[in-house]
């Protein structure tokens, strides 16, 4: 496998926390599609309304690191902090 690749679950703890996601998810998805580097990005509920899959596939870990540092900064970024990340990440 070339690349880096992300994949696990976005888990909300409360309510309040799948608003934030909710909110914004989309405008996230639109930003992250349109970084260099980015070959795919996927977010998409599971059955379970507070769990939400993530498959992200980036060219190379310089593209990936290039995310993830916009992602802090980001209000995606603010807005989700406390939530709980279950990701394992190939190809770093």
């Amino acid at each position: 496998m070339t690349g880096v690749h992300l994949t696990g679950q976005l888990v909300c703890g409360d309510i309040g926390e799948v608003a934030a996601v909710v909110r914004h998810l989309a405008s996230h998805v639109a930003l992250t599609r349109a970084e260099a580097g980015c070959i795919s990005f996927c977010v998409s509920r599971t059955e379970s309304p507070f769990v939400w899959q993530v498959d992200e596939r980036f060219r190379d870990a310089a593209a990936f690191k290039a995310h993830q540092d916009r992602v802090a900064s980001s209000e995606w970024g603010r807005a989700t902090a406390g939530i709980e990340r279950r990701y394992t990440i190939d190809g770093l």
